[in-house]
């Protein structure tokens, strides 16, 4: 194996630093949905190009919990557990509400779930510890509800009101 000197890898660290200076790269596009549909942003009116730039991106490291943002969710004092039936098994559920200040479908769903006689937390991933939580539970959109049965296990998943309306309606043709 062949040995270097410091000088020799000093060397080489200032040529590869310089040789990355002269780097010229091309303009990327990105694309992302709008109304349906994929399209440019460079292309996108400047209201929906703001609101592109105002969009969080879930990451590894904010997804990360820590054991006292654990400690906090398991004191939350405002969770009480209420039943509710569902489906023809002896299954009963509570519920998280992922949603967003800025979000314009999150204040349908939120008078939706008010509706329910079934407990559960609303949780704002404009926040770090929410952020954190969707990530942990996969929660890429808001709004999102997601519902538990007694033993904490996922039984259903909702973004709107429609799915919402379709499993509840379900739930009460069933019962």
């Amino acid at each position: 194996m062949k040995t270097r000197t410091l000088e020799q890898v000093e060397q080489e660290i200032a040529e590869t630093k310089a040789a990355l200076q002269n780097v010229h790269g091309t303009e990327t596009e990105v694309y992302a949905r709008i109304v349906g549909y994929y399209r440019a942003v460079k292309h996108w009116n400047n209201g929906k190009r703001d609101e592109f730039n105002l969009r969080k991106m879930f990451t590894l490291e904010d997804s990360k919990v820590t054991e006292s943002e654990k400690n906090v969710e398991v004191k939350a004092e405002n969770v009480k557990k209420q039943e509710y039936k569902t489906s023809n098994q002896d299954e009963y559920v509570s519920y998280e509400m992922y949603t967003r200040k800025t979000c314009p479908n999150c204040p349908p769903v939120k008078e939706f779930m008010a509706t329910l006689e079934i407990s559960g937390k609303s949780i704002d991933v404009d926040t770090k510890e929410g952020l954190a939580q969707a990530a942990k539970n996969g929660v890429f959109a808001s709004p999102t509800v997601i519902f538990y049965n007694a033993d904490g296990n996922e039984i259903s998943r909702c973004h709107n009101v429609e799915e919402l309306e379709a499993i509840f309606t379900k739930v009460a043709a069933i019962a």
